[in-house]
C-alpha cells in the first residue's frame, strides 16, 4: 500500500479541493443516514409496541448513553401520539424519513460526482507526463524499448490506473468515514454487541486480503503480455508489405495467437480472483450478521436486556450498512494491487534517467560563426562495440563536408552526435569553441536542419508538415520554401493544395514527393547548419535528379554535413571524409582521393561498375 499512497500524493495534489468537497459530502451523507435509521426506532415502536409502555423525560444534560436518547425519543413520540393520534404521527415520521433520505442520497451523489473531474484529471495528467517524458528522453532509450510496449503503457496501463486506483479513491474516502460514524453510533446503542461484532470484522478482512495477495504479480504478467500484443500489432502494421510478400501471414498469426493466448490465461486468473471478491465478502458478511443476530437475540431475551427489540432492529439496519463499506474496501484491496502493477510499468518510463544532462547556466547559441570540431571522439552504444574510435574532424563554417564509407562504418552515429542526440563517451565536440555539453540543447538544435534518407512526415496537411517547428509561418513563406524544394507543382496538383492531408507518414505521396516536402521543411527553418543523411539514397534516378536540384539550393551558403552512398552526388564537396570501422581512413577532395587509389577509389570503382 506504500506505493499506492505515493501515487496518490504525487498525482492527487492538484485536486485537493475536490477531495475536500467529497469528504464533507460523505460526512453529511453518513450523518443523515444515521438520522434516517434512528427514525426507524419510533416508527417500529408505534407499529409494534402494543404494551402501552410510558416513558419519562430525562433532561438532556443528564443523558449519558443511547438508551437515554431513545427514551426521550419514545417520550416525545408518546406525547405526539397522545395529542395527534398514531396514524398522523406515523405519517409525519415517514415523511421526515423520506426527506432525510433525499438529502442523504443527494450528498451521496454529490460526493461521487465531485470525484469525476479528479479521476479524469489524474488520467489526463498521467498521459501528459508520459508524453512529455517520451519527448524529453534521448533516442538511446527507445533503442532498448519496444514501441508497442510504450504504447501499451500509455493506453492500457493508464486506463488500468484509472479503473483500479482512481476509481477506488472514492471508496477509500467514503468508506472509512461511514465506518467510523456507523461504529460510533453502534457503540452508543450497545457496546457489548458492537465489541462482539468487531471481533469478526478483522477475520473477514484478513481472509479477503489473503485471497488477493497474488493479484499484483498476475496483473504484472498480464500487462506484459498486453505490451507484447501491442508490439506485435505495431510491427505488423509497419511490415505488412513484407509479411504479404514473403507469405508469412500464418507465421505472424500463429505468433500473435501465442501471445494473446498467454494473455487470456493470465487475465482469466486475474478475473477469477476479482470475481470472487463479491461472493466471498457476501458470504462472510452474512455469517457475521447471523452471529450478531444470535448474540443480540440472547441480549434481548436475557433478564437484563441492554437493548430492546425496536432498537435492535435499527441496530441491525445500521450494522448491515457498515458491512457494505467493508465490502467496498475489500474490492479496493483487489483493485489497488492490479492498478499498482500498471503504475509500476508507467513509473519505469517516468523515472527513467535522462543521461543528457543540461547545465543550469548553459550557453545560449545565438548564431554560428566559426565551425564544428570533433576532438578525439570515441563513442559506443550501451552494451555494444565501439562505433567511433578516436575521431577528430573540423567542419568550417560555409563548407560542405561529405562522409562516405561502408555500412556500419559509423557515419550516421557521427552526425547524430552533432545535434547531441547522444553524448560522446570520450573526447569532445565543440561548436564555435563551446563544448556541446556546456551549450543549451534547444539553442544548438535551432541552428541545425535535418533531411534524412527516410522522410519523417506526420499525418497532417502539407502546409503543417512544411511549417513543422516554425512559429507562425505565413502561406507565402511556406510556398516560397516549397518552390525552392521543387515541391510547389505537385502540391498544386492535389485537390486541396497545401491543405491536402498526406496520410500516415506521408503514405499518400511518392518517395520523391515526401523527400521534397522534407527539404521544404528544412528550407523554411533556414538553419545555418545542414545535416543530410543519405537524402537521395532511396530514390529512382528521375526523382533523385529533382531532389538533388532542391538540395543544391538548400546547401548554398550553408555549412553542410552530407552522408552519401552515391558518390556521384558529393563530387563537388569541399572535403570528403572516408570512414571505415569507426576510424577516418582518408580525407580530401574527390580528385585527390581518386589519385590516392585507396579506399575511396575502391568504393567509386564499385559504383561505376
Amino acid at each position: 500500500m506504500k506505493e499506492f499512497w505515493i501515487i496518490i500524493k504525487r498525482y492527487v495534489r492538484p485536486y485537493t479541493g475536490y477531495l475536500g468537497g467529497s469528504i464533507l459530502l460523505n460526512i453529511l451523507s453518513a450523518i443523515f443516514n444515521v438520522f434516517s435509521f434512528s427514525l426507524l426506532i419510533p416508527i417500529l415502536k408505534i407499529l409494534f409496541d402494543s404494551g402501552g409502555a410510558t416513558y419519562s423525560f430525562i433532561a438532556w444534560d443528564q443523558v449519558k448513553d443511547f438508551s437515554a436518547v431513545t427514551n426521550n425519543i419514545y417520550f416525545y413520540v408518546g406525547e405526539w401520539v397522545h395529542t395527534y393520534g398514531q396514524s398522523k404521527v406515523l405519517l409525519a415520521l415517514c415523511l421526515v424519513f423520506c426527506a432525510i433520505t433525499l438529502i442523504k442520497t443527494g450528498c451521496y451523489f454529490g460526493s461521487s460526482a465531485v470525484m469525476v473531474p479528479l479521476r479524469n484529471g489524474i488520467v489526463r495528467d498521467l498521459r501528459m507526463l508520459i508524453y512529455k517524458k517520451i519527448i524529453a528522453l534521448p533516442l538511446g532509450f527507445f533503442s532498448q524499448e519496444k514501441k508497442g510496449d510504450i504504447l501499451a503503457r500509455m493506453s492500457g496501463d493508464v486506463q488500468e490506473v484509472e479503473y483500479s486506483i482512481t476509481s477506488t479513491l472514492d471508496m477509500l474516502l467514503k468508506n472509512p468515514i461511514l465506518i467510523i460514524i456507523y461504529l460510533s453510533v453502534l457503540f452508543t446503542m450497545s457496546w457489548q454487541l458492537t465489541l462482539f461484532t468487531l471481533v469478526f470484522a478483522p477475520i473477514m478482512l484478513f481472509i479477503m486480503s489473503a485471497i488477493g495477495r497474488k493479484l499484483k504479480a498476475h496483473s504484472l504478467q498480464a500487462q506484459k503480455f498486453w505490451s507484447d500484443t501491442m508490439s506485435q500489432v505495431e510491427e505488423t502494421l509497419g511490415g505488412l508489405r513484407i509479411i504479404k510478400a514473403f507469405l508469412a501471414e500464418k507465421k505472424m498469426t500463429d505468433r500473435f495467437q501465442k501471445v494473446t493466448d498467454n494473455m487470456r490465461i493470465k487475465n482469466i486468473k486475474v478475473g477469477v480472483r476479482q470475481a470472487s471478491a463479491h461472493p466471498v465478502s457476501e458470504l462472510l458478511g452474512s455469517i457475521m450478521i447471523a452471529i450478531v443476530l444470535w448474540f443480540g437475540g440472547t441480549l434481548i431475551l436475557g433478564d437484563h436486556a441492554s437493548i430492546d427489540a425496536p432498537a435492535f432492529m435499527s441496530y441491525m439496519t445500521i450494522l448491515y450498512s457498515v458491512i457494505q463499506p467493508f465490502k467496498d474496501l475489500s474490492k479496493a484491496a483487489y483493485s489497488i494491487p492490479k492498478g499498482l502493477a500498471s503504475a509500476e510499468r508507467i513509473d519505469k518510463i517516468l523515472q527513467a534517467e535522462n543521461p543528457l544532462k543540461e547545465k543550469e547556466n548553459a550557453i545560449e547559441l545565438k548564431s554560428f560563426e566559426k565551425g564544428i570540431e570533433l576532438k578525439n571522439v570515441t563513442f559506443k552504444y550501451e552494451n555494444s562495440r565501439v562505433i567511433l574510435n578516436d575521431v577528430s574532424l573540423f567542419i568550417p563554417k560555409g563548407k560542405t563536408i561529405a562522409i562516405v564509407g561502408a555500412s556500419g562504418a559509423g557515419k550516421s552515429t557521427l552526425v547524430d552526435l552533432i545535434p547531441r542526440f547522444y553524448d560522446v563517451c570520450e573526447g569532445s565536440i565543440e561548436i564555435d569553441g563551446h563544448d556541446l555539453r556546456d551549450v543549451s540543447t534547444r539553442s544548438l538544435r535551432a541552428l541545425i536542419g535535418n533531411v534524412n534518407q527516410e522522410p519523417i512526415l506526420f499525418n497532417d496537411t502539407i502546409f503543417n508538415n512544411i511549417a513543422f517547428g516554425v512559429e507562425n509561418p505565413t502561406m507565402e513563406e511556406v510556398v516560397a520554401a516549397a518552390k525552392i524544394a521543387n515541391a510547389h507543382e505537385f502540391i498544386m496538383e492535389k485537390e486541396l493544395g497545401y491543405e491536402e492531408n498526406i496520410g500516415d507518414r506521408g503514405s499518400k505521396l511518392s518517395g520523391g514527393q515526401r523527400q521534397r516536402i522534407s527539404i521544404a521543411r528544412a528550407i523554411l527553418k533556414n538553419p545555418p547548419i545542414l545535416i543530410l543523411d543519405e537524402a537521395t539514397a532511396s530514390l529512382d534516378t528521375e526523382s533523385e535528379k529533382i531532389v538533388q536540384q532542391a538540395l543544391d539550393r538548400l546547401m548554398s551558403n550553408r555549412t553542410t554535413i552530407a552522408i552519401a552512398h552515391r558518390l556521384s552526388t558529393i563530387k563537388n564537396a569541399d572535403e570528403i571524409v572516408v570512414m571505415d570501422a569507426g576510424h577516418i581512413v582518408e580525407r580530401g577532395k574527390h580528385e585527390e582521393l581518386i589519385e590516392l587509389g585507396g579506399f575511396y577509389k575502391k568504393l567509386y570503382d564499385m559504383q561505376a561498375l
